[in-house]
């Protein structure tokens, strides 16, 4: 009876509205991501893999399971990967990265004799965005000097985390990348049914990857402080309270004149952080 009623997803009852709050404050308070009723749906659909990874067959069989203080902190890591939003392309909002390499770089290695760059690509996801910062800042290091270079790229998530280390990736994802930078930098397959491409060793050794929760950076030893931190995309999902405090965060972890990458629809006006604006959704330490 219980194989016959995971072979059909749809035979798992709805998601009942008390269930729904449970999780939902379970997931804000241990990420900060906002799920408000209008998420019911989503979190449900999402969640309805992981009853069947499980073989069970209600919500409240799934509530009951990760609340037990026996499975809770591993079952936690696994829903944090059904729950998370891991939208990510290569060279997403371009003219962050044509600012990087024409003004932030050359004002760093103005300001640093010696530039040791630490650089920061908090809710990386699958690795586009390092990969990305690490081939713009290794092709400025060709038209000027060379400096060390440490990316920390994190994510809630293990399982992107684990994509992301491996750099490789499908054909159809490197689009966005310009040629001359393919040519350098990606190997393709010798299998040449295999439509892949992997990141060379120069590249992926300028990358540290790091599982963190942005809600929890007390505890975890990441270093600073960081020259520039790269945030975009996330804080959207973290309710205005969760906001300011990881923005607040962020501006503690970055050296003085240190510079805020953040994505183009989360503008900083309102919140009581004292960055200057510098640029379409790039911030400064003032």
């Amino acid at each position: 009876m219980l194989d016959e009623q995971l072979k059909n997803n749809d035979s798992i009852p709805r998601l009942t509205d008390q269930d729904y709050r449970r999780l939902a404050e379970f997931v804000t308070n241990n990420w900060g991501i906002k799920l408000p009723p209008a998420k019911k749906v989503m979190l449900e659909g999402r969640l309805r893999r992981r009853l069947t990874a499980l073989k069970m067959t209600t919500y409240k069989e799934y509530c009951d399971y990760l609340f037990n203080s026996d499975n809770h902190q591993a079952e936690a890591l696994e829903m944090i990967d059904f729950v998370s939003t891991n939208k990510t392309d290569f060279f997403r909002e371009s003219d962050h990265f044509r600012f990087l390499q024409e003004t932030v770089l050359p004002a760093l290695i103005e300001r640093h004799a010696n530039l040791n760059l630490q650089l920061w690509s908090a809710g990386c996801s699958s690795g586009e965005e390092p990969y990305t910062l690490a081939m713009v800042i290794r092709d400025f290091q060709r038209e000027n000097r060379s400096f060390p270079v440490r990316i920390l790229a994190s994510d809630i998530s293990a399982r992107v985390l684990q994509q992301a280390k491996m750099a490789i990736y499908k054909e159809d994802k490197i689009a966005p990348i310009p040629f001359d930078l393919r040519k350098k930098y990606l190997l393709r397959s010798k299998d040449h049914k295999n439509k892949v491409v992997r990141f060379v060793p120069e590249i992926r050794n300028m990358i540290d990857f790091a599982r963190v929760n942005l809600m929890q950076l007390e505890n975890y030893n990441i270093g600073s402080p960081f020259h520039i931190i790269f945030c975009r995309n996330v804080i959207i999902y973290f309710d205005r309270e969760n906001q300011e405090r990881l923005v607040q965060n962020f501006y503690d972890r970055l050296e003085p004149e240190g510079y805020l990458f953040m994505g183009h629809s989360e503008a900083l006006p309102g919140l009581k952080v004292p960055f200057k604006t510098v640029a379409p959704m790039v911030y400064q330490k003032a």
